[in-house]
């Protein structure tokens, strides 16, 4: 028989898989004698037997339950029908990957009519005992029987205005009782059936809805956005209560053993007095810092001071600690690796290393690869910060980064105005789960309530999205759509800009700067360095990027696309007379115009990379992308060069194609127009030797790209080489340079080894190679790929992230059969696949010598591949 049961005292740390991580870390604690209330977790098998079996408890676990719940009691002495010692627990959710605020909490559980009068007599506090009740009608109400809160929070809200209470706890014992009874008058009225009162009915049907939550939607989107698996299930942890509500001698708070925004080796974390766990959490009263609760209670900030000592020594990582402190007494109610921002998420890897703690190979295997890019993003220009105008100074720097977007009041019109290209910034008074989908699709989030350890704050910060929480000095009106500031109002779809790092709102949309690096960024890159074994280089080609990918640690240019370079508007006119011209004279006095540009753009470039390889793609796209769409454009470039509307429009027809992304482009077009390709590579050549003559030696590597056959390569590369030696002979000098292929098509990585003898080296394009596997266009596979990941016909968007099966068979295949042929050639992957981790994890595993990806990515590829060294030397270790 499955045991599906473990009490705290029978699990470990090690018990994640069958106890969640909260259940698993309760039982740890308990082995380390930390005074954790007692009780028992519901595993995770019985989670999936549960939604295997039609969402109903199985007869097993219903008996183990039971037999528990005995066991329970009497260990605590307690019971739910106690009139002297009464049993009450909390219900918490808790899988194997933490899912904050995702799924459901109830508190307060075994209070019913009668039992809350046994709690007020025991406790000599009646206003306590009906505010424990209200919160749990609460709580139950809407996460068992579906009745949104808001149903509850009007009527309280309502209650406290005309009684004139202004705070929760100014309400008494009768005035809670009175809403104690309206609130289940509510359960009548929305789902037409009285509040439960017999406890362990309560227990059973909360059970059931912690195992549903694993299901909703809110749950689905999250495990999606954090690539968390679907089939794992959550446990179901039962806890004994204490009560941070019971007075001045109690409270409830969350902290964390190291600052979770900058990574600053010092406690951080806020509370509340006399306040339940959900209180801090949803924000909806603004906490205190941790550092109070030293002049308030120093015996027990003391003892906390002790734990989170012990906590992050046993774990090795900064923790996120709840704790609830009962009539001057400590508990301990969870604890787990903390939530953390890329930055804080360096240094304190870096910090923990230099501290003996851990490895350097550790070190690397806690950064997470998408948190490297929150490092990387832009800050306010404090030129132009100095004259925005200020909305808020008062909020909390919840989440870094710097942004602009349109105001929004509702997670529906975060996502709609998104969809439609908007930048968007989602304020709120406090966000619930229930605003998930808004959150992912706004650039920030702004709160007037909550403090640094809010729904908002952590989610945010786990999503890598600026956020700035508790903007006490204005109003979010979310009713009328509008924001109340000292200054003035503002209204749904005007422009703001938040500092996620400061904690301030402006109005209108601010300039940004370029991130800076940090000392230990720097180092911990080094690290990565060390460990890695694929190269990594820069898709680039214009001199911040290249500068910016340097910096970063690109060890060269995996890409330069040479049509980028054809879009100014002195450019542009000259491309188009060279495609207009009707004989080779013509296309050749455009094409020298043409060359003046590029060897100074190529000299920049290969100047920037020094003896750094540079892969240079010759010209890849349809000409018919250089011509004019509309009617007043034609006219425009007519009237530029000199030529009849009609003859111009009749080109523009001719060159059209029905599928431009299998037409007349790439080598096929120098196939055809020889010369096209010979400008560039004299432009290349030329700004070497420019450079040589300077006394700076670069490597350029010229690319033929869609190359399908070996005949295509061969004529042109001799087309290429005749010119390279007359240039070089004239010039009396040479250049290393080296020419090779981009493979873009399936019949290309079929006849790999045949390339492979005439190619100095290979970079497999995987962009065009995943559409051309496919017969997707990706410019189009947007309407349908959603719809594919949603059935589990594709796992994944093969444009953002590898189709091993097919198109990683290709790349592996390819490679093998080209290093088979020649050992010395260098291949890579360039493209969007050579910048996502679980690609490169694969792409670690073939003989390829190095990826390339934008500037921005690489940083994160290159700690891609180390971490995949790691996992490997660890795997062989073992």
């Amino acid at each position: 028989m499955a045991k599906y049961i473990y009490a705290f005292d029978e699990g470990q740390k090690s018990m994640k898989d069958l106890l969640g991580g909260k259940g698993a870390n309760l039982a740890e604690m308990k082995r380390l004698s930390l005074p954790v209330p007692d009780g028992f977790t519901i595993t995770t098998e019985a989670c999936i037997e549960y939604l295997k079996q039609g969402a109903k408890l199985s007869d097993t676990l219903m008996k183990q339950l039971y037999t528990e719940l005995e066991a329970f009691s009497q260990r605590s002495q307690k019971s739910f029908s106690s009139d002297t010692e009464l049993l009450l627990v909390s219900v918490r959710s808790g899988a194997k990957i933490s899912m904050p605020g995702m799924m459901d909490t109830i508190l307060n559980l075994g209070l019913n009519d009668e039992n809350v009068k046994k709690l007020a007599v025991k406790t000599n506090d009646a206003r306590f005992a009906f505010d424990c009740y209200r919160r749990l009608l609460q709580m139950f109400g809407e996460v068992v029987y579906g009745i949104p809160m808001a149903s509850f929070d009007k009527y309280f809200n309502q209650y406290k205005k005309q009684q004139g209470y202004q705070n929760d706890a100014d309400i008494p014992a009768e005035g809670l009782k009175d809403i104690c009874e309206y609130y289940k008058a509510i359960y009548l009225e929305k789902v037409y059936k009285p509040f439960p009162q017999e406890p362990v009915k309560q227990l059973t049907e909360a059970i059931e809805a912690v195992f549903k939550s694993w299901d909703n939607e809110r749950a689905r989107i999250y495990r999606e956005l954090n690539e968390i698996p679907h089939d794992i299930g959550t446990a179901v942890n039962i806890q004994e209560m204490v009560f941070g509500n019971s007075g001045e001698e109690s409270g409830t708070g969350v902290a964390f053993t190291r600052n979770p925004v900058t990574g600053e080796a010092q406690l951080f974390g806020e509370y509340l007095l006399n306040a339940q766990g959900e209180d801090v959490v949803a924000g909806i009263r603004t906490p205190k810092d941790i550092d109070t609760l030293k002049g308030q209670m120093p015996t027990v900030y003391q003892q906390f001071v002790e734990v989170s000592q012990q906590l992050e020594m046993h774990y090795k990582d900064m923790q996120d600690i709840e704790f609830t402190i009962e009539n001057g007494k400590l508990y301990i109610l969870q604890t787990r690796s903390g939530k953390r921002t890329a930055r804080a998420a360096i240094q304190i890897a870096v910090d923990l290393v230099e501290e003996g703690i851990i490895t350097e190979e550790e070190a690397l295997q806690r950064v997470d690869i998408k948190s490297i890019d929150q490092l990387l993003h832009p800050n306010f220009d404090e030129g132009a910060l100095k004259q925005a105008v200020l909305v808020s100074d008062m909020g909390l720097p919840a989440s870094p980064g710097a942004t602009s977007g349109k105001i929004v009041f509702s997670a529906e019109n975060a996502k709609f105005e998104s969809e439609k290209g908007n930048k968007v910034i989602l304020m709120r008074p406090e966000t619930s789960p229930e605003d998930i989908e808004g959150m992912i699709a706004s650039e920030a989030i702004v709160t007037t309530h909550g403090g640094m350890t809010s729904h908002a704050a952590v989610v945010a910060r786990g999503m890598g999205k600026c956020c700035v929480t508790g903007c006490s000095n204005i109003e979010i009106n979310v009713t009328d759509k509008i924001v109340n500031y000292p200054g003035g109002t503002l209204y749904e779809g005007d422009i703001v800009s938040v500092d996620g790092a400061k904690g301030d709102v402006y109005k209108g949309e601010i300039a940004t700067i370029e991130a800076e690096s940090s000392e230990a960024f720097e180092t911990f890159m080094k690290w990565s360095a060390s460990k890695a074994r694929l190269d990594v280089r820069m898709n680039a080609e214009t001199v911040p990027d290249i500068q910016a990918g340097y910096q970063f640690g690109a060890k060269g240019i995996g890409l330069v696309r040479t049509e980028h370079m054809f879009f100014a508007p002195e450019r542009l006119v000259e491309m188009r007379r060279f495609i207009l011209s009707d004989t080779h004279d013509q296309r050749i006095t455009a094409l020298n115009k043409i060359k003046t540009y590029q060897v100074v753009d190529f000299e920049k470039i290969l100047e920037l990379s020094g003896d750094r390889p540079t892969i240079i793609r010759l010209l890849d796209p349809p000409l018919h992308e250089f011509l004019p769409n509309s009617q007043e454009d034609k006219q425009a470039v007519a009237n530029q060069l000199e030529v009849p509307i009609n003859e111009l429009e009749q080109l523009i027809e001719n060159l059209n194609e029905v599928n431009p992304m299998l037409g007349h482009r790439g080598c096929r077009l120098a196939i055809t127009y020889p010369e096209l390709y010979l400008m560039q590579v004299e432009a290349i050549i030329e700004s070497a030797l420019r450079l040589k003559a300077q006394g700076i030696a670069c490597q350029p590597e010229i690319m033929i790209p869609l190359v399908s056959t070996v005949a295509e390569f061969s004529i042109l590369k001799t087309n290429i080489n005749e010119r390279i030696d007359r240039i070089q002979q004239e010039a009396k000098e040479s250049i290393d340079y080296s020419i090779g292929t981009m493979i873009e098509t399936p019949r290309a990585c079929l006849i790999a080894g045949e390339l492979a003898r005439e190619c100095d080296f290979m970079s497999f394009g995987t962009n065009d190679l995943t559409q051309l596997t496919f017969g997707f266009s990706r410019d189009d596979a947007g309407k349908f790929i959603g719809e594919y990941a949603d059935k589990g016909i594709l796992a994944k968007d093969p444009f953002q992230t590898l189709d091993i099966e097919g198109v990683g068979n290709l790349v592996k295949m390819a490679t093998e059969q080209a290093k088979a042929v020649n050992p010395e050639i260098k291949i890579g992957v360039c493209g969007e696949l050579g910048g996502d981790h679980k690609s490169i994890l694969y792409f670690n595993k073939l003989n390829i010598d190095y990826v390339s990806c934008s500037p921005f990515r690489v940083p994160g590829a290159l700690l891609s591949t180390a971490q995949c060294e790691v996992e490997v030397s660890h795997k062989y270790a073992k």
